[in-house]
């Protein structure tokens, strides 16, 4: 776990190590969720970058088609 310093403009620096983890650019946005007493920063990611991900995840994805419904 990384330690940063909100400064006096509300900014902090995503440490190098967590940047390179996540793959993270300059200008990327995120979103920002209050959880109690912590923040997280969500990366928005492109909706293109989304396929796939319950692959693998035990997540049934088919849909069944009632008859009447094609």
């Amino acid at each position: 776990m990384e330690t940063v310093t909100l400064s006096s403009k509300f900014q902090i620096m995503i440490p190098k190590g967590v940047r390179e983890q996540l793959q993270l650019k300059p200008g990327e946005r995120f979103h920002v969720i209050g959880f109690g007493d912590r923040v997280e920063l969500v990366p928005v990611r492109p909706i293109k970058e989304m396929r796939g991900i319950l692959k693998g995840r035990g997540i049934e994805t088919d849909i069944e088609r009632e008859d009447d419904r094609l």
